[in-house]
């Protein structure tokens, strides 16, 4: 009776042994599987605001959803810095403003034709037309990383400068956006 006592302890201490280091590193390691983000079809994008005191840009952190082609990832980032900041910061961009189309060469040249809303709704001077130029342009190179110059223009036809101040009739290098 004894002996059977005996088996009876052991088998079980084999039993909680084997199922405690057996099975219970296997659920610990699917447990520790991150899950798939490309299924959820969302990326996350940074963008730029002017800050509060209008001095600077701040950036915010948002998740868009995966766009399949460059027209629908630039008119998302356009479309999100027109609504504005959830947080501290304010909108840069003139009320209204959307992307039309946009181009990116193989050298890196990004056209981007915005809507007349972006140039006929400018009100502002220097630091205005600074703060609206950079927040577009440092959205873009953050978020599209093949993009070293960007060209703008309105319905389709260049043009010279938003306020008078910065020329946009050629392109613009990203890294001069600080």
């Amino acid at each position: 009776m004894r002996r059977l006592i005996v088996v009876a302890l052991a088998l079980g201490a084999l039993a909680w042994a084997g199922w405690t280091f057996g099975l219970a590193p296997r659920r610990a390691a699917v447990a520790e599987v991150p899950a798939d983000s490309s299924a959820a079809g969302y990326r996350a994008v940074r963008l730029f605001f002017a800050s509060p005191a209008g001095d600077h840009l701040v950036s915010e952190s948002r998740e868009l959803p995966e766009s399949a082609t460059l027209h629908e990832r630039v008119a998302g980032l356009v479309s999100e810095l027109d609504r504005g900041p959830a947080g501290p910061g304010v909108a840069a961009l003139p009320p209204g403003t959307s992307l039309l189309r946009v181009f990116l060469d193989e050298d890196g040249l990004m056209t981007v034709d915005l809507s007349r809303a972006f140039q006929q709704g400018f009100r502002g001077g220097t630091g205005a037309e600074y703060l609206a130029i950079a927040s577009l342009i440092r959205t873009l190179a953050a978020n599209v990383p093949e993009v070293k110059h960007v060209l703008i223009v309105c319905g389709g036809e260049p043009i010279a400068t938003l306020g008078g101040h910065l020329p946009l009739d050629r392109p613009l290098d990203v890294t001069e956006m600080p």
